[in-house]
C-alpha cells in the first residue's frame, strides 16, 4: 500500500515538474511578439465572453472576414456572405480586414477586381467606424492552374492599398510552400486542415504534424515574413455508411438518419504544440506573431486558460 502511494505520488511530482519546465521554456522570449485572433463569422458580436478573452490574453491583432468572393450567377467573381456588424469591432485592438476568394474565380475574369475588392473593404471599415486600418488579407486556396492570376491581381490589389497607406498580407497553406511566395508584404502560414476530413478513418484531420511534416521542409527557406496561426476550433463531422456527408455546424444543419454516425476532431494541446514547435525548428521568426483561429463561444472556452496562454507563448520556443 505504501509503495502503491509513494509511486502515484512521485509520478504526481515528475508531471509537475515537467509542466513547469515547459511553461519556462514557453515563456522565455515571449516579449515583443504579437498575440492575434481570427474572426471569422458573419456576424460581427463581441459579447462580454469575447471581450474578456481579448484582454485577458493581451490579444493586440484581430483578422475580420469581411465577405467571401465567388463565381457569381454571369460567372464574374461576386461577393457573397457578407459581415453584418451586430456590436462594433472591439476598442484597442488592431483590425485586419480579410477576405476569402474562392480559387475558382482566378480562373476566370478578374478585371476590376482588385479596385472593387479595396473599394468595398474601404465602405465597409468606414459604414461601420473601424478605423486606422493598416492590412488588408487575402484568403486563397491557389494552385499552380491559377497562380499567374491570383499573383497578377494581388499585385494590382497591393498598388492600390499602398497608395492609401494599407499593406497587403495573404494566407499560405501547408502546399503552397514549395512554391513561389505571392507578390504580398508578408504572410500568414495555416498551420491546419492537414488532413482528409472526409475520411472517417483521419482521426487528426484538422491538425497532425506527420501530414504537416513534408510541406515544413520549404519552411526555412520561403522568401516572405511569415506569421503563423493555429486551430482551437472542432468539427462535428456527419458520415452515413462510412462516407462523407458534411460539417455539421449545428444539430439540424444535415437530416440525421438511423445509422449514421457523428464523429468530433479536436486538436488536442498536445498537437498544437508540437506543430508550435515544428515552425520554430524551422523558422523561429513564423512565431513572432502567433493567431489562433478563430474568436468563438466554443473556442475559447474549450481549452483550460493556462492553454491558451501557453499557445500564445510557446510561439517563441
Amino acid at each position: 500500500m505504501r509503495t502503491s502511494q509513494g509511486r502515484k505520488m512521485l509520478e504526481a511530482a515528475v508531471c509537475t515538474v515537467a509542466a513547469a519546465l515547459c511553461l519556462l521554456s514557453c515563456s522565455q522570449g515571449g516579449e515583443g511578439k504579437v498575440r492575434s485572433v481570427y474572426y471569422w463569422s458573419t456576424v460581427m458580436d463581441i459579447d462580454s465572453a469575447k471581450q474578456r478573452f481579448l484582454g485577458e490574453y493581451g490579444v493586440n491583432r484581430m483578422y475580420v472576414r469581411y465577405f467571401d468572393v465567388v463565381p457569381g450567377d454571369d460567372g464574374r467573381p461576386a461577393p457573397n456572405a457578407t459581415l453584418r456588424f451586430k456590436t462594433a469591432a472591439p476598442a484597442g485592438v488592431e483590425i485586419v480586414p480579410a477576405v476569402y476568394i474562392v480559387n475558382d474565380c482566378m480562373a476566370g475574369d478578374t478585371a476590376g477586381l482588385a479596385e472593387r475588392i479595396f473599394s468595398r473593404v474601404t465602405q465597409m471599415s468606414e459604414t461601420n467606424d473601424v478605423r486606422g486600418v493598416r492590412e488588408i488579407q487575402i484568403d486563397c486556396d491557389w494552385t499552380r492552374r491559377t497562380r499567374g492570376r491570383y499573383f497578377g491581381f494581388l499585385r494590382t490589389l497591393s498598388a492600390l492599398a499602398k497608395a492609401e497607406g494599407v499593406e497587403v498580407s495573404a494566407t499560405i497553406r501547408l502546399h503552397q510552400l514549395a512554391e513561389s511566395p505571392p507578390p504580398v508584404s508578408h504572410g500568414v502560414l495555416m498551420m491546419y486542415n492537414t488532413g482528409d476530413f472526409t475520411d472517417i478513418a483521419c482521426q487528426k484531420p484538422i491538425l497532425d504534424t506527420r501530414d504537416a511534416a513534408p510541406y515544413l521542409r520549404h519552411l526555412r527557406g520561403y522568401a516572405l515574413p511569415l506569421a503563423t496561426a493555429y486551430p482551437i476550433y472542432s468539427w462535428r463531422i456527419l458520415f452515413r455508411r462510412g462516407k462523407y456527408v458534411g460539417i455539421m455546424h449545428r444539430d439540424d444543419d444535415l437530416p440525421v438518419l438511423p445509422g449514421d454516425s457523428i464523429v468530433t476532431r479536436t486538436p488536442a494541446m498536445g498537437d498544437i504544440m508540437e506543430a508550435a514547435r515544428a515552425v520554430t525548428r524551422r523558422r523561429g521568426d513564423a512565431n513572432r506573431e502567433v493567431i489562433l483561429f478563430d474568436l468563438s463561444k466554443q473556442n475559447i472556452t474549450r481549452y483550460k486558460p493556462e492553454d491558451y496562454e501557453t499557445i500564445y507563448n510557446c510561439g517563441g520556443v
